[in-house]
């Protein structure tokens, strides 16, 4: 699954490693103590840096595939299909509904159908800010410094310090810094 290859996502390994994922996502998600949720966060996420904070409620494939680098922020209702890695760079702000989505179905149905599928991870620079909304595709890349426009899909790479917006994101500005 983590090297690209095709998987079957409804083997009893993946499957029962969704259901620990999910167990913990209700406890983190029902919890009202920060302090008690952290520690829920750091049993749930791969590797995550300091001052990161979620905002409940967070989902996830697995947890164990997702990375933080320091003073990441996820607000709202943030879903992470993390069947890749995600990795998120320090001091990135995530708006309420962000969606970042590594599976990748087959296109033609009777492959689809088996259920097998694969996933590309997807890369969050530093200094981002993810308005609400948004949908980032698999396989993609944000550079550094960027913006991307609330409700934007991000369909392609984006480059260091762009502004990106619309559906299928655009880039229309790059910011100095």
């Amino acid at each position: 699954m983590l090297s690209g290859e095709e998987y079957n996502p409804n083997c009893d390994y993946l499957k029962n490693l969704r259901a620990k994922t999910r167990e913990l996502l209700c406890k983190f998600n029902g919890e009202s103590d920060d302090k008690i949720r952290e520690e829920f966060l750091n049993t749930l996420i791969g590797n995550i840096g300091d001052k990161c904070f979620i905002t409940p409620p967070f989902f996830c494939d697995y947890g164990r595939n997702i990375e933080f680098g320091d003073n990441v922020y996820l607000n709202a209702n943030c879903t992470v299909l993390d069947c890749a890695k995600v990795k998120i760079g320090s001091n990135t702000m995530i708006g309420p509904n962000v969606q970042i989505y590594t599976p990748v179905h087959p296109l033609e149905y009777r492959k689809r159908n088996s259920g097998l599928e694969s996933a590309k991870p997807i890369t969050i620079g530093e200094n981002c800010w993810l308005g609400g909304g948004c949908i980032i595709l698999p396989g993609i890349k944000i550079g550094n410094g960027c913006v991307i426009g609330a409700g934007a899909v991000v369909t392609k790479d984006i480059p260091d310090n762009a502004v990106a917006v619309s559906n299928p994101a655009t880039v229309i500005k790059i910011i100095e810094q």
